[in-house]
């Protein structure tokens, strides 16, 4: 798929790894729609991305909104006309352990909202996003690529319940996407990172950070600039659907 002059879309683009990812592909030409629940931030992304000469555009959405999405992704086509490629890479994280156990006794139990919050986001975020983009490209013959963003903790990670479940939803998705829309000129695809050098892995304790690196053989996180070119390899390789690309430093569990 040829770049200059595309449209792409990317959800959770104001910051961090969706933005990342927004300056690697427009910095090759493509058209950058940003989608993001902070609209202030996102529309000073998409000003930030337009100084690279390209049409970039700042949609607030929050991703489980199913009518605001639908309406995000009508506004795309309104002023783009057609769209060629989305990045599903809003999401969040709400750790814990499945229960807590204190003297043999439990204490505490990881609650239904935060399970279910996150597979919001995660999962129903991405089908919502996902079958939309896909709607949008069918009837504009608009071929394309979409990308969604599992992770390495998507084989199961302790502590992770609702994380681990969602993300390995994500990646099913994708091999399914890839089976039915082919025969549309759509292809579609998944990221599976380990840890990435972004704010909210800022924030972690430097104990379980290091705990982490440990066990990653490049002994090192990944960077943003390397999903982002991790994506712009996607799009440009015709014959990458339906499959998984790991970027996880060689952890693979």
């Amino acid at each position: 798929m040829e770049l200059k002059n595309s449209v792409i879309a990317i959800t959770g683009g104001a910051q961090g790894l969706g933005f990342a990812m927004a300056e690697s592909l427009a910095a090759s030409g493509a058209n950058i729609a940003l989608l993001d629940m902070q609209e202030d931030a996102v529309k000073a992304a998409a000003a930030t991305l337009s100084e690279k000469g390209v049409d970039a555009q700042g949609f607030a959405l929050n991703v489980t909104d199913e009518s605001a999405v639908e309406a995000a992704f009508d506004a795309i086509i309104s002023h783009y006309g057609k769209l060629n490629g989305l990045i599903n890479c809003a999401g969040i994280m709400r750790d814990g352990m499945l229960l807590k156990v204190k003297e043999g006794k439990v204490v505490d139990k990881m609650s239904k909202q935060q399970f279910q919050s996150v597979l919001d986001v995660n999962v129903t975020g991405t089908f919502l996003c996902g079958r939309e983009a896909a709607a949008r490209m069918v009837d504009t013959g608009s071929k394309g690529v979409i990308i969604n963003i599992s992770s390495v903790s998507r084989a199961g990670n302790m502590g992770q319940t609702n994380y681990s479940a969602s993300k390995s939803a994500v990646a099913t998705m994708t091999v399914s996407w890839g089976r039915e829309l082919a025969r549309f000129g759509i292809r579609a695809a998944c990221i599976a990172p380990g840890l990435v050098d972004t704010a909210m892995v800022a924030q972690m304790r430097p104990e379980m950070l290091e705990k982490f690196l440990s066990t990653v053989p490049l002994r090192r996180l990944a960077q943003p600039e390397e999903l982002g070119h991790a994506a712009k390899y996607i799009f440009e390789n015709d014959y990458f659907t339906g499959r998984t690309l790991e970027l996880d430093g060689g952890v693979r569990v």
